[in-house]
């Protein structure tokens, strides 16, 4: 089994870097070590996470740089100066930038609560509701420069039920989405993706369960 570095990126209160973590640390998890959690904002949920597993956090805090392009570039050499295999992208709500995109090409992994290209954007479920959609769902898949435009790793759909709110729904995607990533990074840990422009194969497709 091969070793496999990866660095957790986070904004927010840190629930899928958490199942990362549950399923990574401790006994008989070592094919997986997660070398740092990075956020943008040192008041994120995430790095207490973080914290109460031992493992090391960084914060590249936007506003203290001149513009964004500075803030990509400390990121960057940031998360490169951890020499990761992957980067996750677990919530971060921040576009990566070319420098970064560049530095990590094609091992960047990002979640997106939509099938998409359905419903991109930082609304996926609003949107997909909105829309009278009957099922939805989660796209893994690779970063690239555009708003979720990257190639598809897996997708998995949840359905859509009577009298659902957009947080019962984005609660059952998240739900999904916490196993999948962990799925995947497990996955990574044998195997390699074979990507061929927007194609991604050798990964085997999410088992669909109805929640």
């Amino acid at each position: 089994m091969a070793f496999v570095r990866i660095v957790l990126l986070a904004s927010g209160s840190g629930t899928l870097t958490q199942a990362v973590i549950d399923a990574f640390t401790g006994p008989g998890s070592a094919d997986v070590e997660i070398v740092a959690i990075g956020s943008d904002s040192p008041t994120a949920g995430v790095l207490a996470r973080a914290e109460s597993a031992d493992i090391p956090t960084f914060v590249v805090r936007p506003r203290d740089f001149s513009d964004r392009d500075a803030w990509n570039v400390r990121l960057r050499d940031t998360v490169a100066d951890l020499d990761p295999d992957w980067v996750v992208s677990a919530g971060f709500m921040r576009i990566l930038g070319a420098d970064f995109i560049a530095a990590f090409d094609q091992r960047i992994i990002n979640t997106h609560p939509a099938l998409l290209p359905a419903f991109p954007g930082a609304h996926g479920v609003r949107d997909a509701l909105a829309h009278g959609v009957k099922v939805t769902g989660g796209t893994i898949h690779l970063v690239d420069s555009g708003v979720d435009t990257g190639p598809i790793i897996t997708q998995f759909t949840v359905p859509v039920l009577d009298g659902d709110t957009e947080d019962s729904v984005h609660e059952r995607i998240k739900t999904r989405e916490r196993e999948e990533v962990v799925r995947l990074l497990r996955f990574l840990t044998t195997h390699d993706l074979t990507i061929d422009g927007r194609h991604v194969s050798g990964y085997p497709a999410a088992a669909d369960v109805v929640v």
